[in-house]
C-alpha cells in the first residue's frame, strides 16, 4: 500500500472528531480523502462549517446514504453511538472500518445493552472487531476488516495502567480513577450542559459512578490480569478545549515500589513513539500533549506507604480519537506507524 494513497471516507465529518481527522489526514502522504459525510450539512463544502479547512479542495459533505464507497478503501466513522452499527454492517466487505464510536467496544453485546440502552444491532459485525489500543493490539489491528478505536478515558488510563496490571505490581482490588476532560469530549451538538455560562469558570463531575467508558476500560484490564477487574472511576470537565488529565490511585503489590511501577512503564513503551515515561518528579501537563498523538505518563509516591499515584495526559481529540484512528490505519494499511502523527505539541 505504500506505493499509493489510502483513498479514505470520513462519516460524520462536521464534528469535532471528524474536524481532526481531515486536519492530521491533510498532511498525510499517503491518505486521499474521498468521501466525508454530514447529516445537516449535507451539499455544504466543509470550509464552510470548519473555514480552517477551506481551499484544500476537499469533496463536499453528503448524506450517509448519498455517499459512494467503490473508490474507498478505509471508512473512519465518527458518527454518535448507536447509529454506526448499521451503517457500517452496509458498507462494501472490501471497505476496511476504523469505527470511533463505542459501537464495537465491547465484545459481549450483552454489556453493551445495559450500558448504551439498546441492543447491539450487528452482532456478527462486533465477533469481527479489534479493539484498536494500538500499542497492545498491533498484531491484531494489523489484519482487521473492523477495528474499534478505544474512548478518550480508557486511552489515557488503559496505557497507565495495563503494564502494572500485567506485571501483577498493584494491587487489582484497590484502583480508584479521576479524570478530567475538556468540553470537546462532549461533542459539538448543542446540550445546555455545555454551554459557556455552564462550564466557563468551573468545573463538574458527569456520569458519577456509572460512566460508560467504565466496562470497556474494566474489560481490557480484566482480559489481561485474567480475572474481573472493577475500578472507581468519576470523570470531570473542565473549562478548556482539549485535553485529558488522568489520577489513578493504585495500592502497590506485596514486594512492589514506586521504582517498579516506572520502570515497567519504561520497559513495556521503550521504543514506542507516542508514549513518553517522564522520570522521577517529572509531571504532566495537557498543554504539553496538546494537537498531538502523545501520551505521557508519570508515577508518583502517595504519602500513604504502599500507595502509588499514576498520571497520564493526552489530548483528547487526537490520541484519544483521530490521530489513534490514523495510528490504526497506518498498521492496516502497512505504513509507518507515525506517517501523518509527527505534530508536536502546540505550546504554550
Amino acid at each position: 500500500m505504500a506505493d499509493r494513497k489510502v483513498r479514505v471516507g470520513i462519516l460524520g465529518a462536521s464534528g469535532y472528531t471528524g474536524a481532526d481527522l481531515v486536519r492530521l489526514l491533510l498532511r498525510h502522504p499517503h491518505a486521499d480523502i474521498r468521501v466525508m459525510t454530514a447529516e445537516r450539512s449535507a451539499g455544504k463544502p466543509i470550509g464552510e462549517v470548519f473555514p480552517h479547512l477551506a481551499g484544500f479542495g476537499l469533496p463536499d459533505l453528503v448524506k450517509v446514504e448519498d455517499a459512494g464507497w467503490t473508490d474507498v478503501d478505509l471508512a473512519f466513522c465518527g458518527l454518535p453511538h448507536g447509529t454506526t452499527q448499521e451503517i457500517i454492517a452496509a458498507l462494501p466487505p472490501s471497505v476496511r472500518v476504523v469505527d470511533l464510536s463505542a459501537d464495537f467496544r465491547l465484545t459481549d453485546t450483552e454489556t453493551y445493552a445495559e450500558w448504551y440502552g439498546h441492543p447491539h444491532r450487528a452482532p456478527d459485525l462486533q465477533r469481527q472487531a479489534v479493539y484498536g489500543l494500538t500499542e497492545w493490539t498491533r498484531d491484531q489491528v494489523r489484519d482487521a476488516r473492523l477495528v474499534a478505536n478505544p474512548g478518550c478515558y480508557p486511552t489515557a488510563v488503559l496505557l497507565a495502567l495495563l503494564p502494572l496490571v500485567g506485571g501483577r505490581l498493584i494491587d487489582n482490588s484497590s484502583i480508584i480513577v479521576d479524570a478530567k476532560s475538556g468540553v470537546s469530549g462532549a461533542g459539538r451538538s448543542v446540550k445546555e450542559a455545555n454551554l459557556f455560562t455552564e462550564v466557563s469558570e468551573a468545573m463538574h463531575a458527569y456520569g458519577v459512578g456509572r460512566h460508560r467508558h467504565m466496562p470497556e476500560m474494566e474489560q481490557e484490564l480484566s482480559r489481561l490480569a485474567g480475572e474481573p477487574i472493577e475500578m472507581s472511576f468519576t470523570p470531570h470537565l473542565v473549562p478548556m478545549n482539549r485535553g485529558e488529565f488522568v489520577t489513578a490511585y493504585v495500592k502497590l503489590a506485596d514486594g512492589a515500589g514506586v521504582d517498579d511501577l516506572r520502570d515497567a512503564l519504561r520497559r513495556r513503551y521503550e521504543g514506542e513513539p507516542f508514549v513518553r515515561v517522564l522520570g522521577e518528579g517529572g509531571s504532566p501537563a495537557t498543554r504539553h500533549v496538546r494537537g498531538s498523538n502523545l501520551c505521557i505518563l508519570s508515577v508518583f509516591p502517595d504519602r500513604r506507604a504502599g500507595h502509588a499515584i499514576v498520571l497520564s495526559v493526552i489530548d483528547n481529540l487526537v490520541k484519544g480519537s483521530s490521530g489513534q484512528a490514523i495510528q490504526n490505519m497506518n498498521v492496516m494499511f502497512g505504513l509507518p506507524e507515525t506517517e501523518g502523527l509527527e505534530q508536536v505539541a502546540l505550546f504554550p
